[in-house]
């Protein structure tokens, strides 16, 4: 199969952010009088944007402490955690192993390349700045870049749309179950890795087409199929770790 692009998550998939984004959601509640909470509880909410994620965090503290309702104001809350956010970012985070390697290689071979995640534009291009990848990307599209967002098919085949090329030929890499549904929904091809966060639940049990031990090896699965080297196609609807 020959890929013209590729789609890449960003949280969990490019670059491991789950320490500094657990850091900046503490911060912005402890501001509020709410004590740290462990960043294993913040990291099982990373996947839907960093206003989702707060707005969960809250409802588990509310159900737990529910005198706080009377003082504490989810958009005050939302407020500190984007200012939090804005200072812990790059502080802890790094890109995966194998990530630069895999941007690097697929962008020497034309291949468009676009940055896909359900976290705040804002929040994805300075995380993209910082760790110097944003110069590989032919397009970035955020959680709030669009009238929807991941996994709803309209998020990819803008990418395609905009990229110029066709469903068949794009693949999209993420380490969540949204991700592989918004690929399948968008009818591009599901693949990801399984280092990710996914909620806590191993990837495989999404059934992504396709299993990467790292984005490496996925950039080789690609380029091969672009230089006429065979590639393995699956047969079944389980995941298959590529060698």
């Amino acid at each position: 199969m020959r890929y013209d692009i590729v789609s890449f998550d960003l949280d969990g998939t490019l670059v491991d952010t789950a320490a500094e984004i657990a850091e900046a959601a503490n911060r912005a509640i402890e501001s509020h009088g709410i004590a740290r909470r462990p960043v294993s509880e913040v990291t099982v909410l990373i996947g839907a944007g960093t206003r989702e994620l707060m707005l969960k965090l809250l409802a588990r503290v509310m159900i737990e402490q529910p005198h706080l309702a009377d003082r504490v104001h989810p958009d005050q809350v939302l407020a500190s955690m984007d200012e939090h956010y804005a200072v812990t970012t790059g502080t802890s985070s790094v890109p995966y192993p194998g990530a630069l390697e895999a941007l690097s290689a697929l962008k020497a071979a034309g291949i468009k390349l676009a940055c896909v995640t359900n976290k705040e534009f804002r929040h994805a291009e300075r995380v993209l700045r910082v760790h110097r990848l944003d110069a590989y990307f032919d397009l970035v599209v955020g959680g709030d870049s669009l009238r929807v967002k991941k996994p709803d098919p309209g998020v990819l085949r803008h990418v395609v749309e905009r990229l110029g090329g066709s469903t068949d030929r794009t693949g999209h890499v993420g380490d969540s179950r949204v991700d592989v549904e918004a690929a399948r929904n968008a009818g591009v091809t599901a693949w990801a890795v399984p280092y990710g966060y996914n909620a806590g639940q191993p990837i495989e049990d999404a059934y992504p087409e396709r299993l990467f031990p790292s984005l490496a090896d996925l950039a080789q699965h690609v380029l091969a199929g672009r230089s006429g080297a065979p590639c393995v196609s699956l047969t079944s609807t389980q995941p298959t770790i590529s060698s």
